[in-house]
């Protein structure tokens, strides 16, 4: 293992200053593709702690470089529009004895997260989970849809709206981060790991693939734990997260998630009747499973017709990556039958 590079960055000194904990650890994703499951399965071991928080997403921000600090005007990052010191009381609770880690999805397609990540963390592990194209395209369209950041429901229309979206055109206005629309983007796998590889020594990342998280969740976890350099041999509580499903009612579903997030007109309404009535837990008891009975459903099949030309476009990066990872995903997807 080469020698590790020096923690650079005002960031980072500030959390030296003030010991505070950074994870040892990122599940960076990709979404639709086990990250939820693995982190539920993870963050039940004694010796890992992993914030209630997923996907704070903080080393994605597209304003990361203004950051200077706690209070600063404007120096927010992360989904959440949160700040450093706020990222850092994600993982105030945790034991001196227990790893560190948290899950966001966006760090492996963001071109900025693995460099900032290694510049305040250089002896971090990296977790990446990789999906055949076709099928992780169609399960993120339709979770986009399902969180209201999709407006266009068919997803060979959505999918060629790519080069719109890249010129910010037909972004719809409740889309958290316009860049994640763009499907096309997120199949870029072999560059995407090439990011992390040149500031990451080989032996801190551990590239799994989806389809063997499929098969062997177990075995799978057990992996990561060994990695992670914990107990493996601690019972492993299997969870099966964020299934795909799809939008059965586009106004119910706003209502859904205006409620779980804790905004809107509605939620706005019920807190004058009490806090307690808003708290995360009664609304993910109460809300959250009787609308999301009224608003999701099972997918319909996909259109076989389209998955084809997917997988036909998507194939020199399916060759690509399995001569990167040195396996054979061609086969092992069923990219070898394309044309």
């Amino acid at each position: 293992m080469t020698a590790l590079p020096e923690p650079t960055g005002e960031l980072w000194k500030i959390a030296a200053a003030e010991q505070r904990r950074l994870p040892d650890f990122f599940i960076v994703g990709h979404a639709k593709s086990g990250t939820t499951a693995l982190y539920e399965m993870l963050r039940r071991h004694p010796e890992i702690y992993m914030p209630d928080v997923k996907e704070p997403q903080f080393f994605a921000a597209e304003n990361f470089d203004a950051l200077r600090g706690r209070e600063e005007p404007g120096a927010r990052g992360g989904r959440r529009g949160m700040t450093f010191d706020e990222y850092l009381g994600l993982f105030e609770d945790a034991r001196a004895d227990q790893r560190v880690g948290e899950a966001s999805t966006f760090y492996l397609w963001s071109q900025f997260a693995a460099r900032r990540i290694s510049e305040v963390q250089p002896d971090a592990r990296i977790i990446a989970i990789l999906r055949e194209p076709a099928s992780f395209l169609r399960s993120v369209h339709l979770q986009l849809l399902q969180n209201n950041a999709e407006s266009e429901r068919d997803f060979r229309k959505a999918v060629g709206l790519d080069e719109d979206r890249r010129r910010g055109r037909h972004v719809p206005r409740h889309a958290f981060s316009p860049q994640a629309l763009i499907y096309s983007d997120k199949v870029r796998y072999v560059e995407q790991l090439r990011r992390y590889h040149s500031v990451f020594d080989p032996s801190q990342m551990l590239i799994l693939i989806y389809d063997d998280f499929r098969r062997d969740n177990e075995g799978t976890v057990r992996r990561v734990l060994r990695f992670l350099d914990v107990d493996a041999s601690h019972q492993i509580e299997l969870v099966e997260a964020n299934p795909t499903v799809t939008v059965r009612s586009k106004r119910v579903n706003q209502l859904r998630r205006a409620l779980m997030t804790g905004r809107g007109p509605l939620v706005r309404t019920v807190k004058t009747t009490g806090k307690a009535l808003t708290s995360i837990r009664v609304r993910k008891a109460v809300y959250y499973a009787s609308l999301r009975r009224g608003s999701l459903r099972e997918p319909p099949p996909p259109d076989e017709s389209f998955m084809r030309e997917l997988r036909a476009r998507f194939k020199p990066e399916v060759v690509a990556l399995s001569e990167y990872l040195d396996r054979d995903l061609v086969a092992e997807w069923g990219y070898d039958a394309v044309g």
